[in-house]
């Protein structure tokens, strides 16, 4: 790895653990610097600003979890096991790297509406196969928008709890809980 790459990955990482810990808002250019140990011109060469910084983690990493997705629902059998692969990954991802998580889950708000919805994400592909899946009667069919906000919030829910202390155990472990509880909401009453 060349000097300069693994200079823009530390402070990318420091800036992670700013973001979470302080918000980006409250985080400063200098602060993030001095926690990376590099000047603030350095800063500066690999991004033109915070909220350029924050965007590009923000956008890189999110755009790599909707590929990660859709790799996932390329290879599975079924549409149940999919959403049980894509669950058991967003609990993974969660606890191998609760810093880069707890930020694409704390700032998701503030980047989405400057996105639009053309760009690749995680809750189009969920919502694509959820759509795909009511149109095959594997699943209840409603408003997919609706479908995929309910499994989302199954699904994050107990993330943010994490975040905030309120829930301390590995989100891996509940993995397969989650996965049935959002199976029983789009499955419907007669559990297709």
């Amino acid at each position: 790895m060349r000097r300069g790459e693994a200079t823009k990955q530390r402070i990318t990482r420091t800036a992670l653990e700013l973001f979470v810990e302080k918000g980006v808002k409250e985080t400063t250019i200098r602060d993030i610097a001095e926690a990376a140990g590099v000047a603030e011109g350095t800063l500066y060469r690999h991004y033109e600003s915070k909220e350029a910084l924050a965007e590009s983690l923000f956008a890189e990493h999110y755009e790599a979890m909707a590929a990660a997705l859709e790799n996932i629902c390329t290879d599975a059998p079924s549409f149940r096991d999919a959403l049980e692969r894509m669950i058991g990954y967003f609990c993974r991802a969660f606890d191998e790297d609760w810093i880069l998580f707890s930020y694409l889950l704390l700032s998701q708000h503030r980047h989405l509406r400057e996105r639009g919805d053309e760009r690749p994400s995680p809750y189009n592909v969920l919502k694509r196969a959820i759509a795909e899946a009511a149109q095959n009667g594997e699943v209840v069919a409603r408003d997919p928008d609706l479908a995929t906000s309910m499994v989302l919030g199954l699904v994050l829910q107990p993330a943010v709890s994490k975040v905030y202390g309120r829930f301390r155990q590995n989100l891996a472990d509940c993995a397969p809980e989650l996965s049935a509880a959002c199976w029983a909401v789009l499955a419907g009453p007669d559990g297709r």
